[in-house]
């Protein structure tokens, strides 16, 4: 045990390099999937052509059956190595999740206070943003704090193409025989994984006690 605090004071410049590495890819492709998914999900909500919303969905769907590894070697030859194709890989699977909780989320608001708020004069856009999406807070909130958890995990495969992150401490213990190395990654992936889970928890909460209002009016 004296050893591994050893070898964590002296190598902790690398971890924390590592760290920073790993948390600035996932939250990269996280913001950039929920930037993307909950517009998304709330144009498929209002669309009227269902058909359409079946070929998002199964696209989406396709993606996330896709394996990371072949994923990322499809990327290589497009994008070549680096941090560029690690997130739009990780991005790519960020959008199911958030796009399925969003839509479901939309979806499950009482038609009856949408219809008392059209009839208090509501616009669409006022009863998306001040209505539906508050009460849709925790739908989403659910499904980018699962998807960040996700995210952070498959991030370690991001050092297979030079992106860096906790991946290269697991990779490179591996190829020198280091367990401390290995442990030191996979730990710093699953720390990281609890606490942004948690700040994202209280996110929610914020963000749901900043806009209740809309909870209010269902009352």
């Amino acid at each position: 045990m004296l050893a591994y605090f050893d070898f964590l004071q002296e190598r902790y410049s690398d971890i924390l390099n590592a760290l920073g590495q790993h948390l600035a890819i996932s939250l990269t492709a996280i913001v950039l999937g929920t930037i993307i998914a909950v517009p998304l999900g709330i144009t498929l909500v209002y669309n009227q052509i269902r058909w359409v919303n079946s070929i998002v969905f199964f696209a989406a769907n396709l993606l996330q059956t896709v394996p990371s590894l072949a994923l990322l070697a499809v990327l290589i030859p497009l994008m070549g190595i680096g941090t560029k194709p690690a997130v739009l890989a990780l991005l790519l699977y960020t959008i199911m999740p958030i796009l399925r909780n969003t839509y479901d989320g939309f979806e499950s608001v009482d038609r009856n206070v949408l219809e008392s708020a059209r009839g208090m004069g509501y616009g669409t856009m006022q009863r998306v943003l001040l209505i539906q999406l508050p009460l849709s807070l925790p739908y989403i909130m659910s499904g980018v704090r699962v998807t960040m958890v996700y995210i952070i995990s498959w991030a370690t495969l991001a050092t297979l193409i030079g992106a860096g992150g906790l991946g290269q401490l697991i990779v490179s213990g591996m190829a020198v025989n280091k367990p401390e190395l290995i442990i030191t990654g996979a730990l710093g992936s699953i720390l990281l994984a609890l606490i942004v889970d948690l700040l994202l928890g209280i996110l929610e909460r914020w963000l749901t006690g900043r806009f209740g209002g809309a909870k209010r009016m269902t009352i």
